[in-house]
């Protein structure tokens, strides 16, 4: 995966004190110094702090590697554009998840593709436990000798049954739940509020548990 960089800007001081500072300041320090002092190692900084979070987060959500590829390129051109529009006040990595989010959706337009959410397993834990119960939801309660089939089963069908959700419970399942954002973080992202990111995954849960339930009866239900 390439790291993107972008124009001709003049470079901060040199010295191995200001690449401790660069490596020690926050996010939000980082995008500041770009932003007011052009120095484009603080830019660069970021990119290698998020090029795999959010190539990952990008591959999971076009379910295409050229297309993910492309999303990333074009979402750290935007933090370069845009850079003079960051507000001090705002955390660096919301809005980053934004900006790679329209990156994602304008991409699937131009190419009028509607496949999203590979889900391969969860990396980060959410901030409590009903996201868990996204997976227990088709982890059976017993194992079996052919439990390592069954995994590999019950993984495909979460992927298909969670792109076949609408489009705003997959966004939310999608960043709170596989890319580890707090409901707060995925507020801001999708501009809604935090209860209405909680709504949004209940209601995908629930959608889920219908739809294994209706594909996966009990025995007994059959008799």
């Amino acid at each position: 995966m390439m790291t993107s960089t972008t124009g001709s800007h003049k470079n901060a001081p040199h010295g191995a004190e200001n690449r401790g500072d660069l490596a020690s300041a926050s996010d939000e320090q980082l995008m500041l110094r770009y932003r007011d002092d052009h120095d484009s190692r603080a830019y660069e900084t970021l990119v290698h702090r998020y090029e795999r979070e959010i190539y990952s987060y990008l591959r999971r959500y076009l379910g295409d590697a050229e297309l993910a590829e492309d999303a990333f390129q074009g979402t750290f051109l935007q933090v370069h554009l845009k850079c003079g529009q960051f507000d001090a006040d705002r955390r660096f990595r919301p809005w980053l998840y934004t900006v790679a989010t329209n990156q994602a959706i304008d991409l699937q337009r131009r190419n009028k593709r509607h496949k999203m959410v590979s889900l391969d397993g969860p990396s980060r834990s959410s901030d409590d436990h009903e996201l868990a119960a996204l997976i227990e939801l088709v982890r059976g309660a017993e194992a079996a000798p052919s439990a390592q089939m069954e995994t590999e089963e019950r993984r495909t069908w979460v992927r298909d049954a969670v792109s076949s959700l609408p489009e705003m419970l997959k966004a939310a399942v999608t960043l709170v739940y596989y890319q580890g954002l707090k409901y707060r973080e995925a507020a801001e992202v999708l501009d809604i509020p935090v209860g209405t990111v909680k709504s949004r995954l209940h209601a995908a849960l629930l959608k889920l548990n219908e739809s294994w339930l209706a594909s996966h009866p009990h025995p007994e239900a059959e008799r």
